[in-house]
């Protein structure tokens, strides 16, 4: 089943030139913490462009059951009344947080140094991540956490009564338990300190500054070292959200790919911490030029104009990549699958622990097409081939990410395509769909 309904069985067909202009989502990162800091701040938020997704609602319902006032005025417009530090709500009724690992995460972080308890619920992929990676350094902080077996949800957490500032280093690359912990940060005395050894996205530290928080960042011998002064008296502001670059992903890689398109994607993040996909793709020859480079809500945004690219070659992606493309790993690996010769993708073992095995999912969904594939534990390496057999119904697994790609593959492959789930596409990217056929694209869903 989808994550909040039936199966949605989808299915792509070869298809013509994609043409056009793909107006992609807001940022689903960006979004989330838009709403996690002007909850945590005093006075009004005024959020343009927030990604409308399930993952992103149901942290928008989160912040109104700790006690945030949170309002939508229109299409992508909201306005987030906030409590300000430390001054979230016990709430009444579980936390709720469907398919979003990067919004349990965050809010537990929030919450875990205010004396307060709540209880974290998600979907069936939710429910099998994770969460100790995030509840071993709020621990550090004076938080109690309960959960299942493996310290996944449902899970209790129970707030710091006297949290302590903790200097604490990252044992894997993840954006999300660096923001865990900075989060936690806000409501504890002193200096919380984060010390990553490679660099994940940074919006959490941008937008923390732009709210009003004390946070430097250092490049040392031990890493990249983030230190968040504790109780700031965060204000309102107004957030301007770019385009998600991995929504974008999908309607690029297939204009690259599907002969003789030419689309144009405006407004696309190009923080450096979330770019390692367009490197990759300009490396194995794409044709991808960045127009009206500028800024946007402090970060930098561009317009990217994308012709179809025949002769893409096979490259290989250094481990110290995989944190600014963590998410993109399944669309390139189709991209991969139509090019000439292997991409070999290392440092991918994250990718096990997302909203599936996205490793396994890719590996054994391109199989079923008659791609050749190999695995390891941490890469993934695909042999590109002149023309993808397809005619599979691979499986989506929950996972929103893994259903467009195998959908991209069909633009492209002898035979049709299919998902046996499209219904998880909605956590990130709900308008896909129609954007998708806008272009020109043949998905469609499968009759009843």
């Amino acid at each position: 089943m989808s994550a909040h309904g039936s199966p949605i069985p989808m299915t792509a067909r070869a298809s013509g030139p994609l043409r056009g202009v793909a107006e992609v989502p807001g940022d689903k990162s960006i979004s989330h913490r838009a709403l996690i800091l002007g909850a945590l701040s005093v006075g009004e938020t005024t959020v343009t462009g927030l990604l409308e997704g399930q993952d992103v609602l149901d942290t928008a319902a989160a912040m109104q059951a700790f006690g945030a006032t949170v309002r939508r005025h229109g299409p992508g417009a909201w306005t987030v009344q906030g409590v300000g530090v430390g001054g979230f709500a016990e709430p009444e009724q579980v936390i709720d947080c469907g398919n979003s690992g990067t919004g349990v995460r965050l809010i537990m972080g929030a919450m875990a140094t205010t004396p307060i308890c709540a209880t974290f619920t998600g979907d069936a992929s939710l429910n099998k991540r994770p969460m100790g990676r995030v509840t071993t350094p709020l621990a550090e902080f004076g938080a109690q956490a309960v959960g299942r077996a493996g310290g996944r949800l449902p899970m209790t957490l129970v707030g710091a009564a006297d949290p302590v500032p903790v200097r604490y280093v990252l044992p894997v690359p993840s954006a999300q338990v660096k923001s865990a912990v900075l989060l936690a940060g806000l409501n504890a005395p002193g200096e919380t300190v984060v010390v990553e050894p490679e660099a994940t996205r940074d919006h959490t530290e941008r937008m923390l500054r732009g709210f009003g928080a004390e946070v430097s960042v250092e490049d040392t011998p031990e890493g990249r070292v983030i230190t968040l002064r504790g109780r700031p008296e965060l204000t309102g502001q107004t957030v301007a959200v770019p385009r998600d670059p991995s929504s974008a992903a999908f309607p690029v890689c297939a204009a690259l790919i599907v002969p003789g398109s030419e689309i144009t994607v405006p407004g696309v993040s190009r923080n450096p911490t979330r770019d390692g996909l367009y490197v990759t793709l300009l490396e194995m020859g794409a044709d991808i030029t960045f127009e009206n480079v500028r800024e946007e809500g402090g970060e930098p945004v561009a317009d990217l104009r994308v012709r179809y690219t025949p002769g893409l070659k096979g490259v290989e992606t250094p481990p110290e990549r995989a944190a600014s493309m963590i998410d993109e790993f399944p669309i390139l690996s189709v991209v991969a699958a139509v090019a000439k010769g292997p991409t070999v993708m290392r440092g991918v073992k994250e990718l096990r622990v997302k909203e599936s095995d996205r490793i396994d999912a890719m590996a054994r969904g391109l199989e079923a097409c008659g791609v050749q594939v190999a695995e390891t534990e941490d890469t993934l390496t695909v042999q590109g081939m002149a023309q993808v057999p397809g005619g599979a119904v691979t499986q989506s697994r929950l996972d929103h990410r893994i259903a467009m790609s195998f959908l991209v593959l069909g633009l492209v492959s002898a035979r049709p395509v299919s998902v046996d789930d499209g219904g998880p596409i909605a956590t990130s990217f709900p308008v896909f769909e129609p954007l998708m056929a806008g272009l020109g694209a043949a998905i469609a869903r499968d009759p009843a």
